[in-house]
């Protein structure tokens, strides 16, 4: 599976039409993973880098050392660590693993062996050893997902959905095209029919009439493609924004003049988000978050527009002004 290293994926008007947004815990377990066994050069991740690396580094046997360790210097990843998710925003990483744990040891081999050739790395199979390759990735998959990514998955899958209902509202005013804008550096809209999201030369992926899944993550690893039988498509980018911890309140202008919940409420919004977003992001109930919405937006400052079933705010004209000098 090509990481990174994709030409166009074509997708016909039903492919278009059934395409949609899901969320992966797999694919923000593998994304963690990465980032772990990275020297860390993202500040938005740094005190988490800083509180897990070694604890992760610790864990790993000479196995799944090997794996990390290709994984993360390849631009082709194995098919048993990319799976697409079988769709929704309700995916638990148990849905996942059992896919992941299924696949023979020969194919594990063969598709390691791909991703050893597509490396900037010199690497040797020599860890891969014994049987049972699969069902020791899902073992190690689980382990990064529990100790590692699921303490904060509350707060990161308050970003993810935000990302989703932030596109979600470009995809129903303006159409795919303006959703998938800027989804990664590489992304483009091709001709009538093609996404583009690598400048890399690879064979064109065609996606059935079933669609395609786009799937946010919060880890800072690039974007990838999911592929399974029979015409399953998924293409993992970063979420917009950071799921950065909760800060305490800043002492200035903004805060003691509307106070310090409504000023960070205001300031969240320079990015669309719905209520419950938001009290999920801020550590705050719905009921607060939801007087304060009210008060922004009797003050003018906020405005929400009706998202299907969902009610999403974004700052006016007059909100962007006074937040201005503190946006984030």
């Amino acid at each position: 599976m090509e990481a990174k290293a994709m030409a166009l994926l074509r997708l016909s008007a039903m492919a278009l039409s059934r395409s949609r947004f899901a969320l992966s815990p797999l694919a923000e377990t593998v994304g963690s993973m990465l980032a772990l066994a990275a020297p860390c050069t993202d500040p938005w991740i740094a005190d988490w880098h800083a509180r897990h690396h070694s604890a992760f580094t610790a864990r790993l046997d000479p196995f799944e050392k090997g794996l990390v360790r290709l994984l993360g210097s390849t631009k082709w990843f194995p098919d048993h660590v990319v799976i697409p998710p079988r769709g929704g925003m309700r995916t638990a990483l148990a849905d996942e693993l059992p896919e992941v744990a299924a696949f023979a040891d020969e194919d594990v081999a063969a598709q390691l062996r791909v991703s050893v050739e597509h490396s900037w790395r010199r690497h040797d199979l020599k860890w891969l050893s014994g049987k049972d390759f699969a069902p020791r990735t899902a073992v190690l998959l689980d382990a990064v997902w529990r100790a590692h990514v699921l303490p904060d998955w509350p707060r990161r899958k308050a970003l993810l959905e935000r990302d989703v209902t932030y596109r979600a509202g470009l995809l129903a005013a303006y159409g795919w095209p303006k959703a998938l804008e800027r989804m990664s550096r590489r992304s483009a809209w091709v001709g009538a029919d093609a996404i583009r999201f690598s400048d890399h030369e690879a064979p064109d992926r065609v996606v059935g009439d079933e669609g395609m899944l786009f799937v946010p993550t919060s880890a800072p690893s690039g974007t990838w493609l999911c592929e399974a039988p029979p015409d399953r498509h998924a293409l993992v980018y970063p979420a917009r924004g950071r799921a950065e911890p909760e800060r305490p309140p800043v002492e200035d202008a903004l805060d003691r003049l509307i106070g310090d919940n409504r000023a960070t409420i205001l300031r969240e919004l320079a990015e669309p988000a719905t209520s419950s977003e938001l009290a999920a992001q801020l550590g705050l109930s719905l009921g607060t978050v939801g007087g304060h919405l009210a008060v922004l937006r009797d003050a003018q400052l906020i405005i929400g527009d009706r998202v299907g079933r969902r009610v999403v705010y974004h700052r006016t004209r007059q909100g962007d002004l006074l937040a201005a000098p503190h946006s984030l």
